[in-house]
């Protein structure tokens, strides 16, 4: 991945029950193309990482995302995860996040269950995208084009649908994030 992320911050978004993979493997090609990552969650402490059913390893939260400022980030990854994903949806601060996020601009990545945030912080009205097959019909409800692809970007809404996509997900996202913030168009 050649794109220049220097000067750059980017957020990842988690929380316990992430898919470990779905985190770890776009923050390394993040971090590899010169972003500076902060992980957030609503909680302080350390975060649990699963590998499909099975408990993985925990790795420390940088901040809670109800002490993130949002204007402080030039990008976001959205990990999935079953539990991860709807324990965000419901999280009032991390919808508040990911919300003011979208409606500025900035480019967001997403794979996976990951999407169910953009859902609650009405973020998905009149876009494309990809995710795991389950969450097909949630998108179209709230408006979506959902396609089957390894990986789609609308505007800087970059998606993925499950782990064997992340070469492509995150190639895309470290161009996106160092491309910037796209107009943001009312759905």
């Amino acid at each position: 991945m050649s794109a220049d992320l220097q000067g750059k911050k980017i957020a990842i978004l988690a929380t316990d029950g992430v898919e470990g993979v779905e985190l770890t493997s776009p923050r390394e090609a993040l971090e590899e193309a010169g972003a500076t990552v902060e992980l957030l969650a609503p909680k302080s402490g350390h975060i649990q990482l699963w590998d499909h059913t099975e408990k993985s390893v925990t790795l420390p939260v940088d901040r809670a995302v109800s002490d993130a400022d949002p204007a402080e980030y030039d990008g976001l990854v959205l990990p999935g995860g079953v539990r991860n994903a709807d324990h965000l949806r419901m999280d009032k601060d991390s919808v508040r996040f990911v919300t003011e996020l979208s409606r500025r601009g900035v480019p967001i990545g997403v794979i996976c269950h990951g999407a169910w945030i953009l859902i609650e912080a009405w973020a998905v009205n009149g876009r494309t995208l990809t995710s795991y097959p389950s969450l097909r019909t949630d998108l179209q409800n709230a408006g979506a084009r959902w396609v089957d692809e390894e990986v789609h970007n609308d505007r800087g809404l970059v998606s993925s649908r499950r782990p064997d996509d992340l070469p492509a997900f995150n190639a895309k996202i470290v161009e996106e994030f160092a491309e910037g913030a796209h107009e943001r168009k009312a759905a």
